[in-house]
């Protein structure tokens, strides 16, 4: 499975991070030990919704979408 992920900082809420994996559990807890630069600033994270794929290309897909202009505005409207 794919899962393409919207993670929220518990310290600021404002800040969400979209990413793709193929395990939530191991993710996260990268995101929250640091190991990931675009997010460590703003640790911890906690998992706002997380959405699984089959096919890793609409995965792929989707969370290029996400991280455009239309994609940010609606994951604020809708996810």
């Amino acid at each position: 499975m794919h899962i393409v992920y919207l993670i929220r900082s518990i310290k600021n809420p404002s800040r969400v991070y979209v990413g793709l994996c193929s395990s939530m559990k191991n993710r996260l807890a990268e995101h929250n030990a640091g190991e990931c630069k675009a997010t460590a600033e703003h640790r911890p994270w906690e998992v706002d919704i997380a959405i699984y794929f089959r096919e890793e290309t609409k995965a792929h897909a989707f969370e290029r979408y996400l991280k455009t202009g239309s994609g940010r505005a609606f994951s604020k409207r809708h996810l």
